[in-house]
């Protein structure tokens, strides 16, 4: 029997064919192929579940892969040519749903690797979306703004055959920002002949953009941490929080940290960081950098490195940055208490399993920083309807939908005496599988 959490019991009559127990896929790739970690953590996860095999050979696989080669004029008149990605892993649930990341390291296998999380993620959020993601090789730093533009105008036309807002809605990911998505809506918009604002989440509140969607990630990761800390027992008023990557995502989680009146003690960026064990205040921070500063040279305060934070004792680790931060090289050396997963894909499957074994509280990925999918799912459907709710609405609904999930992997992990992210997988891929079974296998 599903049980009122949608978690279907070792063993149960419910599940669909005979039992599958997957095995591992081949790791000799390494820990650094992230689409490789993503298959292993989805294989882990689906031995506990009794689904046909179909259903997990479809869920292991992306839906649609599209890789473009697209030029773009530059200022001085050359003509770059650069590469691009968009992939769904699944619309079993509804439209599919995935940032677009602008950088030099996007490779296919990263973007086929988010878009599964993301698939995992609005399962466990229980939104109607299906997972995916997208990407562009290309430093945007090394552009002017017009360049960037170029570049984003023509990789919208290019993923267009995806895009829609019944189909593929894109939002901001690393390297963009709601800037981007304007132009990616207007492109689309200018090839439809009317303002389409809600084929993409993440754009400025003035074309349709949602209050709160900026900050809804970094909030997200603050809840959470704030739930994670009251099962451990811990008073956020005497937590001490460290924080690796401090863009919008760990900024906002650093704030809200403060404001809870947590103890930040450490703060990096790529370029290096600081410590204060007496306190940071983020907002200071934040202005420091705004005003042009960079982290690590924020007065009063110690250098230290981004190897150096997260080997840090302190009660919350907030790893806010890239994926594959947290390796069977440095889990040994993790001394806090909790880890938030406020960036996708951080910790590989071999430092899970020492993680776990220490008996570190992680708070995965597609828990912990899936506020900004679901504020962007409340900005979808406020565009949709035409009719936008307040702030303090919004908050309210994301912090709702984010302890039902919170509450949801803890009772799957009490069930299958399990680690948290094997919980929240065994959760969302249950629903997926679900879904895919009640719609049926066309034709």
């Amino acid at each position: 029997m599903v049980d009122e959490h949608g978690i279907v019991p070792i063993g149960s009559s419910e599940g669909s064919g005979s039992f599958f127990r997957s095995p591992l896929p081949d790791r000799k790739q390494g820990e650094d192929n992230a689409y490789a970690n993503a298959l292993a953590q989805f294989e882990k996860a689906v031995s506990h579940l009794n689904l046909k095999r179909g259903v997990v050979e479809t869920l292991r696989h992306p839906k649609r892969e599209l890789s473009v080669t697209f030029p773009v004029l530059m200022d001085n008149q050359e003509v770059r040519v650069f590469r691009g990605y968009r992939v769904h892993h699944s619309a079993v649930k509804g439209p599919t749903k995935g940032g677009i990341r602008y950088s030099k390291e996007v490779t296919l296998d990263e973007v086929r690797a988010l878009a599964m999380l993301m698939t995992w993620k609005c399962a466990l959020m229980n939104i109607p979306y299906g997972g995916a993601k997208g990407g562009v090789v290309v430093d945007p730093k090394e552009l002017s703004t017009r360049e960037l533009e170029r570049l984003t105008r023509r990789y919208a036309t290019e993923i267009s055959v995806l895009m829609g807002p019944e189909s593929d809605i894109p939002a901001p990911d690393m390297g963009t920002n709601p800037q981007v998505m304007a132009w990616i809506m207007d492109t689309y918009s200018m090839h439809r002949g009317f303002s389409v604002p809600a084929v993409v989440t993440g754009k400025p509140v003035e074309i349709g953009g949602s209050l709160g969607r900026t900050e809804a990630t970094g909030r997200g990761v603050a809840e959470t941490m704030r739930e994670a800390l009251r099962i451990r027992g811990i008073d956020p008023e005497k937590a001490t929080v460290a924080v690796q990557g401090f863009g919008n995502v760990g900024s906002v989680a650093a704030r809200i940290a403060y404001e809870m009146g947590a103890k930040v003690v450490a703060i990096t960026c790529s370029k290096g960081g600081i410590f204060n064990g007496n306190g940071l205040d983020p907002q200071a921070v934040i202005r420091h950098v705004e005003e042009g500063g960079c982290v690590y040279n924020f007065p009063n305060a110690d250098g230290i490195s981004n190897e150096e934070l997260l080997t840090l004792d302190c009660d919350v680790l907030i790893v806010a940055a890239l994926e594959n931060q947290i390796t069977s090289r440095n889990a040994d050396k993790i001394r806090a208490k909790i880890i938030a997963e406020g960036a996708n894909g951080p910790t590989t499957p071999e430092a899970d399993e020492i993680l776990n074994a220490k008996g570190i509280f992680i708070i995965p990925d597609i828990l912990c920083n899936s506020g900004g999918v679901t504020v962007s799912y409340l900005e979808w459907v406020q565009d949709l309807q035409s009719f936008f709710w307040p702030v303090e609405e919004i908050n309210l609904k994301l912090q709702a939908l984010l302890m039902k999930a919170f509450e949801s992997v803890m009772e799957c992990a009490r069930i299958y005496n399990v680690p948290n992210r094997e919980a929240a997988q065994i959760l969302a891929i249950q629903r997926i599988a679900d879904a895919m079974m009640i719609r049926g296998i066309y034709p």
